[in-house]
């Protein structure tokens, strides 16, 4: 009869991991789509909202920073490699973005290596990268 029941209980632990496995996974898809879709649209300003809330207080966007990012447009956000984990909690991704100078509308290209970071608490993934550095070569 223990052994019965401690089959249960060790089956019941690695149900409910495998559950929180799936939420937190179904989680970084979500987020991912959705950071993705925002930069699409060009609107860094709400996809500053998917910054670890630490990092975007320690780092917080400059007016300048805010400037450069008015200055162009998105053409084209390929995440096609997708999301690589790097431990239990975190994902790196790397993306190519595209973008149109308004003004001179050249295209350039810029390449945005991602962190992200699952907070237990929050159950919530947060971007510690920060936002695509648009002034590299």
């Amino acid at each position: 009869m223990r052994r019965i029941l401690s089959i249960l209980v060790v089956l019941s632990v690695l149900l409910l991991a495998g559950c929180a496995t799936k939420a937190r996974s179904d989680a970084l898809t979500t987020t991912l789509k959705a950071y993705g879709s925002t930069l699409r649209w060009g609107d860094f300003q709400s996809a500053a909202q998917f910054i670890d809330p630490a990092v975007r207080a320690a780092h917080p966007l400059t007016p300048l920073q805010l400037a450069r990012y008015r200055q162009v447009r998105v053409s084209e956000y390929d995440d096609g490699a997708g999301p690589v984990p790097s431990g239990d909690f975190d994902v790196q991704q790397t993306v190519l973005i595209n973008l149109v100078n308004v003004h001179t509308q050249s295209e350039r290209s810029v390449v945005d290596h991602q962190s992200w970071h699952y907070d237990e608490k929050a159950k919530h993934w947060w971007l510690t990268s920060g936002l695509p550095d648009i002034t590299q070569d």
